[in-house]
């Protein structure tokens, strides 16, 4: 049998299936409620059919289609029946879907029942129809009944145990009521029995004290036993004493109700003294630990003992455990970096040295002596060395606020805290176990200690190698105006200990920072080169004064030049031996502004020894040229010989400095001959001349080349070439033809200008001016020539003569 949830069995046609959906829906949506049952008739109109305009048909229970459901009265009858709308076989909807549902059923019927009676011949099969639906709606109808039935019987049963709860709801709370009564008579019962429980409590009290008293009556001996015990350091025996007193106290603490009783005032002091004693006892343990050991022990065992002690009493925890650490920490603090072991101006090496000696001699003290005495789990050698350390690291924090360092100091402390507190002679030693390893603790030395340190230590460097430098400049200076000549190494070369100096004082102050840091060696060599520079200075600025001093003549030298040419060597000295300066780590080019102060101090001496060799070669070529120097080499002979004299102290000169200065010496010669005769002093009155002239010029270069071949010029370096060049220009016999000698003599020497081209033509004394405008527009024919690699400056150094002015007037021709 099937269940009353169960659907009837579905109908084969769709129309079947559709009347059956718009009983369903009528007979009890999704609101749950059931539909009053269909009166005797019902009428359907059909639509659609040809034949059949309308269709009506009767649906009737038929009594032997199913059994009668039970007979139930109209009054129940209509209390399970709701109320349908007037019109309407089926109960009003509750929500849109159930209406829609219900139109969606009827039109699907209407259309089913559309199809099949659209044929006459159906017609015949209506009754079967009928009698069909007519069973499954009693089926239906019955099966919804007994659903209802089942529903009735279990609200009954719910509504009978809902009164039996309702029953002994009330018969709880009457027994409530009666133990609430019965309560507040036993609370008054219980307040007249109060002045009864305070006298069993004094009586409780005055039975403990009457059994402790004999106890008690000795406390204040015990207390007076037990100072006696701390004062002679029995800390252990002390400790037992005052625990029996402190559980005499708990004992009579609880019974009193918390009452604190005077004979016990005097315990906390008592406590607090052995716990002076024992931190006292720490604070010394490495004196102990060599003299008296027990002591140190039972100090140890005191405060291990108290970490455990429990009390009833509502007293703070004495936590003599961390007191001891403490005292453990300070004694060591106080021992090695107390005030009066801080260092003075000047002490610090010493001091620093004296901490080398004495902290690795301390932990392993430590790990020999204090590590027994103490528990195990004090890690004394970790905790040696961590005080140690942070003791250090504070008194440098100090030292490094306090007044600033010497320079010595200030380098002293940054190679200690660097290299040799982290090294094997003291916190790295083998010796020491891995527990005294402090290398993961903040650094000594902080990056901004360090900066503070290398800056001193830099500034007093710089002020230092700067008076130094000075007072070496000063004592050479001084020098200058002896009266003997200036001192000669066993070479014969002048020499001076000055230049050694500089360089030693600089180097030696590069070399020894490499002991600390890479960074103090790079501060110390940019310092190095800008005094080395500022020393260029300095000592050119007095060899400006030295010169100006003798010229003026305030302080004649003996000795003016070979002191100049002893500066040229100490320049030479310092450039050889500046390298020295510039280690593999520095850049290529650090040395660049040095180098060029070296080279500006070289040509300013040899500007200074090249005019006073012009101060006597100038009144020589006075009178050069002239017709005496036409016919006599007097004239240049002597030029040579005092040239020669001038040149004769270059030989103490080391090279390559020997050879600048003797070519410079060889050009300035040349030079104030191609002056002398660029002043048209001399015009040739005729070809001998002419020729005498020539001759002359080749003589004179050739004088000159011998004369500073002896003195050990170089030819290709020489520039007395230059005159022979000359002297084709003054041997050409055909004037027509100076154009090309004047080209020539352009290609030779790019520097010679019209000016210069025009004295020389004026020399020959027999070219007339249109010869001279083709001589002269030959000098810019052609391309502009490119001076000759190597070559020096000849006629730009040379001024030429103004050409004069025309005497002719304005209407006149001039010849």
């Amino acid at each position: 049998m099937s269940q009353w949830w169960e659907y009837p069995a579905l109908p084969r046609g769709p129309g079947e299936r559709a009347i059956l959906k718009a009983k369903a829906i009528c007979g009890g949506g999704r609101t749950g409620r059931l539909a009053k049952p269909a009166g005797p008739r019902r009428s359907l109109q059909l639509r659609g059919a040809p034949t059949l305009r309308a269709l009506t048909w009767t649906f009737a229970p038929t009594p032997t289609s199913a059994p009668a459901p039970p007979a139930m009265d109209s009054a129940a009858r209509d209390r399970m029946q709701p109320a349908l709308p007037p019109g309407s076989s089926c109960p009003g909807p509750e929500w849109p879907e159930q209406e829609r549902a219900e139109q969606l059923a009827r039109g699907a019927a209407l259309k089913w029942a559309s199809g099949i009676f659209y044929r006459p011949e159906q017609l015949a099969r209506l009754g079967q129809y009928r009698s069909r639906e007519v069973q499954r709606t009693c089926s239906l109808e019955a099966r919804i009944k007994s659903v209802v039935q089942s529903y009735l019987e279990g609200v009954k049963t719910g509504v009978r145990q809902l009164a039996w709860a309702l029953e002994a709801v009330q018969g709880a709370r009457e027994a409530l009521g009666q133990a609430h009564a019965l309560l507040q008579g036993m609370a008054e019962a219980a307040q007249t029995l109060e002045p009864l429980r305070e006298q069993v409590v004094q009586h409780k009290q005055l039975q403990a004290m009457s059994q402790l008293l004999p106890r008690l009556r000795a406390v204040p001996a015990a207390l007076a036993h037990t100072q006696t015990l701390i004062d002679a350091q029995r800390l252990l025996e002390a400790y037992v004493s005052l625990r029996e007193l402190e559980q005499l106290q708990e004992e009579t603490w609880a019974p009193l109700g918390g009452l604190e009783l005077p004979v016990f005032e005097g315990l906390g002091p008592l406590a607090e003294a052995l716990g002076q004693a024992v931190e006292a006892a720490a604070g010394a343990a490495g004196r102990l630990a060599r003299e008296d050991p027990a002591l140190l022990v039972a100090a140890m065992r005191v405060a291990e003992v108290d970490a455990g002690r429990t009390t009833s009493l509502e007293q703070a925890a004495r936590d003599w455990r961390q007191r001891c650490l403490r005292a453990l920490q300070e004694g060591l603090e106080r021992i090695h970096f107390g005030t009066p072991l801080q260092p003075g101006p000047g002490a610090l090496a010493g001091w620093l040295e004296a901490l080398r000696v004495a902290l690795p001699a301390e932990l392993a003290a430590a790990e020999a002596l204090v590590a027994p005495c103490c528990p195990p789990h004090y890690n004394v050698v970790r905790l040696w060395a961590h005080t140690l350390h942070s003791g250090l690291r504070h008194c440098l924090q100090q030292l490094l606020e306090g007044p600033q360092l010497e320079a010595a100091d200030a380098f002293t402390l940054l190679h200690w805290a660097l290299h040799v507190y982290l090294g094997p002679e003291m916190m790295g030693s083998l010796e020491l176990g891995p527990e005294a390893d402090v290398s993961d603790l903040e650094p000594l030395l902080t990056l901004e200690n360090i900066e503070q340190l290398e800056t001193i230590f830099v500034a007093k460097v710089q002020a230092s190698v700067a008076q130094w430098l000075q007072k070496a400049l000063d004592g050479d200076v001084a020098e200058w105006g002896r009266e003997q000549e200036p001192d000669t190494d066993p070479s014969g070369f002048y020499h001076s200990p000055m230049p050694a100096i500089v360089l030693q004082i600089l180097e030696e102050n590069i070399r020894v920072t490499r002991m600390v840091s890479e960074s103090l060696q790079r501060r110390v060599h940019g310092m190095a080169l800008s005094e080395l520079s500022a020393f260029l200075r300095s000592f050119s600025d007095a060899l400006i004064r030295f010169s100006r001093d003798h010229l003026r003549g305030e302080a004649t030298a003996p000795h003016y030049v070979p002191y100049l040419l002893a500066t040229l060597n100490h320049q030479s000295a310092l450039s050889s031996s500046v390298s020295v300066l510039q280690p593999d780590w520095v850049a290529p080019g650090a040395l660049a502004p040095v180098e060029a102060a070296l080279d500006e101090l070289q040509r300013r001496i040899c500007r200074l020894v090249l005019e006073a060799l012009l101060a006597e070669l100038q009144p020589l070529f006075a009178a050069l040229p002239s017709r005496r120097w036409l016919s006599s080499p007097e004239l240049l002979d002597d030029v040579c010989e005092r040239t020669a004299s001038f040149c004769q102290d270059f030989r103490h000169v080391r090279d390559p400095a020997v050879q600048l200065l003797l070519a410079e010496a060889e050009r300035t010669v040349v030079l104030q001959y191609l002056r002398a005769l660029m002043q048209g002093r001399l015009v040739c009155r005729g070809a001998d001349e002419r020729t005498q002239a020539a001759e002359r010029l080749r003589h004179d270069a050739a004088q000159l080349r011998e004369l500073f071949l002896g003195l050990g010029l170089e030819e290709s370096v020489q520039c007395a070439p230059v005159l022979l060049a000359l002297r084709e220009l003054l041997n050409l016999r055909d004037p027509t033809l100076l154009g090309l000698e004047v080209a020539g003599l352009r290609q030779q020497f790019p520097d010679v200008s019209e000016d210069h081209v025009s004295a020389l033509l004026d020399l020959r004394g027999d070219v007339s001016r249109e010869q001279r405008l083709a001589a002269l527009s030959s000098l810019q024919a052609g391309p502009q020539p490119s001076p000759p690699a190597g070559g020096r400056a000849l006629f730009s150094l040379v001024p030429a003569p103004a050409p004069p002015l025309s005497s002719c007037l304005p209407s006149g021709s001039c010849a």
